[in-house]
């Protein structure tokens, strides 16, 4: 089995654009494995304290082992980052980090219903607590809300013709296990010329919806941007075009200098001038280096957008 210790995605890059420094107050709102919280531990030596939180309690367990040797400087908890406004008070953090990627850990275990490689449940839960399963989405969702899911947060060319062939297969056996599923989308849209397993947009899809996290990221948000203190970085990873235009038009609103009415379109005549609340550190995100996608393949669709918060 796999573990939750691995090399942070774009590692370097997050703590340059959050500008860590010795000391502080840091939260890390996807702990993961805790490779990020460690970094932000080790730069802000040594003294700087860190709250971490994560919806697995598994990567909880995992990132207080590998914080160990920094007792006493962070404090972690199991929750939903969509929830930290109600953890920790307005302007707490000198600096904050999302990545929103799935964990190596979560993806090479199978039991958790996230691989394309090895058969396990179909289940994809980030907490496995409550909540439906992949499983519940794909025997029990309508024909057309399956391929618009398929679409609009896969990116999936195929999501009408997919979703069509997992309706018609699930009338003879339900779905239970991640191959049975994943044959099924690759016998519907095979591509032998792609290097990706031809589910893998798919799987993304359903293990968006499975865990709200459109919804999750848009709360999650403005959470950390009301804990986050004036002249507090945010910095977050995003691994889908979906994700990220959220955080890029979130970022983009707070760092414009006017505002338009309620309802209205955006217009010049109608803006009106206001203090920007945010500025943009960069305004491209910043993208894995040849190196690194070569040494982790799975950085390779990883963006970085950081912002500066200058009001709330």
């Amino acid at each position: 089995m796999s573990t939750f210790n691995h090399t942070p995605v774009l590692g370097r890059e997050l703590l340059e654009g959050l500008g860590v420094r010795p000391g502080g107050r840091w939260l890390d709102a996807t702990l993961g494995g805790g490779g990020h919280a460690e970094g932000i531990l080790e730069a802000t030596s040594p003294d700087g304290f860190l709250w971490g939180c994560d919806r697995d309690g598994a990567a909880v367990e995992a990132a207080g082992r590998r914080l160990g040797r920094f007792e006493g400087r962070h404090e972690l908890r199991r929750m939903n980052f969509a929830d930290v406004g109600e953890w920790l008070g307005h302007g707490t953090v000198d600096g904050a980090c999302m990545d929103l990627g799935v964990s190596s850990h979560q993806l090479d275990t199978p039991g958790r219903g996230f691989s394309l490689q090895a058969d396990g449940p179909l289940d994809m839960r980030m907490d496995t607590r409550g909540g439906p399963t992949a499983a519940d989405v794909v025997n029990g969702w309508e024909e057309g809300d399956l391929a618009r899911v398929f679409r609009e947060l896969g990116d999936e060319k195929d999501a009408g013709r997919i979703a069509r062939r997992i309706v018609r297969e699930r009338a003879v056996r339900p779905f239970a296990t991640t191959l049975q599923l994943a044959g099924v989308i690759a016998a519907a849209a095979p591509r032998p010329w792609q290097r990706t397993h031809p589910a893998t947009q798919c799987f993304q899809a359903l293990r968006m919806v499975v865990n709200a996290e459109v919804e999750s990221l848009g709360r999650g948000l403005e959470g950390v941007w009301r804990v986050l203190a004036r002249g507090g970085r945010l910095a977050v990873i995003t691994f889908h075009s979906g994700e990220d235009r959220v955080v890029k038009r979130f970022f983009r609103e707070r760092a414009m200098e006017y505002r338009v009415p309620e309802g209205q379109p955006d217009v010049p005549e109608l803006r009106e001038p206001c203090r920007a609340r945010a500025r943009l550190v960069s305004r491209k995100p910043v993208r894995a280096c040849e190196a690194e996608v070569l040494a982790n393949p799975r950085s390779r669709s990883a963006q970085l957008r950081v912002a500066e918060k200058l009001e709330d």
